[in-house]
């Protein structure tokens, strides 16, 4: 069997978030398979480390921005600026970007995660960068794609994109329900839409030889609390979480032409936990 596929030689990759947890996996994924990843984020200093890194173990050319993916102006500059850096027009996006977000528990006696109290600003907050960043990417980036007649897109969804959050996950003993920190409803709603977007982008420009998938990913363990990994490994066929760099070949996989045929699907890789 051939593997030549999977190998996009010098072809520019953008992931956006590619400073992040998951997303420097992802650029790495990237750059195994002889792509150069171009990092769009907001934290400099760790976009600068790790296009550092992949460059200094991969020799791939990476490449990073600073901007704000909500900006479609900013968008559009950064574009510019690859074709006259890379003389290339993007071959792929992978839309990763996503806010962790925080609160302040001080303001409320009530757990801002909550339904009834999630903060409306947070909600658009994150539904911004979430799921309008990633409209605003594939705008940009997917035209330039259908343009020259190829191209593949990459929404990062969740198993939590299929499945509704279990909140007995999040349970700690002794405090009463109105306590209880939940996984919050902007998760839910960004990963469900994200599917969606895959949904309508995979017709969209599928004459015009681009393609769109989402991956659904289960957890990535990193140094979890005991509690926590046996309440969700309890929920899992497999009995444990992904480890670090074990969704690299599916990102592979979709982001080539071993996928070739594959458009507008929903790959779960989640040990398990969704077909229960």
């Amino acid at each position: 069997m051939s593997l030549d596929k999977f190998y996009i030689k010098e072809e520019v990759v953008i992931v956006t978030g590619g400073a992040g947890f998951l997303g420097a996996q992802h650029c790495e994924a990237m750059a195994e398979i002889g792509a150069i990843p171009v990092i769009l984020d907001v934290n400099e200093n760790k976009a600068k480390e790790i296009t550092s890194h992949l460059n200094s173990n991969y020799n791939c050319k990476a490449l990073y921005f600073i901007v704000d993916i909500t900006n479609e102006n900013e968008l559009k500059n950064i574009n510019g600026q690859l074709k006259e850096i890379t003389g290339k027009v993007p071959y792929g996006l992978i839309n990763n970007a996503a806010i962790d977000p925080k609160f302040d528990k001080e303001t409320s006696s009530i757990p801002k995660s909550r339904l009834e109290v999630f903060p409306l600003d947070q909600w658009e907050k994150e539904l911004r960068i979430g799921l309008t960043g990633a409209f605003l990417c594939s705008k940009v980036f997917g035209q330039e794609m259908a343009n020259v007649g190829r191209g593949v897109i990459l929404n990062i969804s969740s198993d939590l994109g299929l499945i509704s959050p279990d909140q007995r996950l999040y349970r700690k003993e002794g405090l009463p329900d109105e306590m209880q920190e939940v996984k919050p409803v902007t998760y839910s709603v960004i990963k469900h839409g994200l599917i969606g977007l895959t949904r309508y982008l995979s017709t969209y420009w599928a004459k015009n030889g681009v393609r769109c998938n989402a991956f659904a990913p289960g957890g990535v363990y990193n140094n979890h609390p005991d509690d926590f990994l046996v309440r969700l490994t309890n929920l899992i066929p497999m009995g444990r979480m992904a480890d670090q760099g074990e969704y690299k070949s599916a990102i592979q996989f979709l982001m080539s032409d071993a996928s070739s045929y594959m458009t507008g699907a929903v790959l779960a890789m989640d040990g398990g936990r969704t077909v229960l």
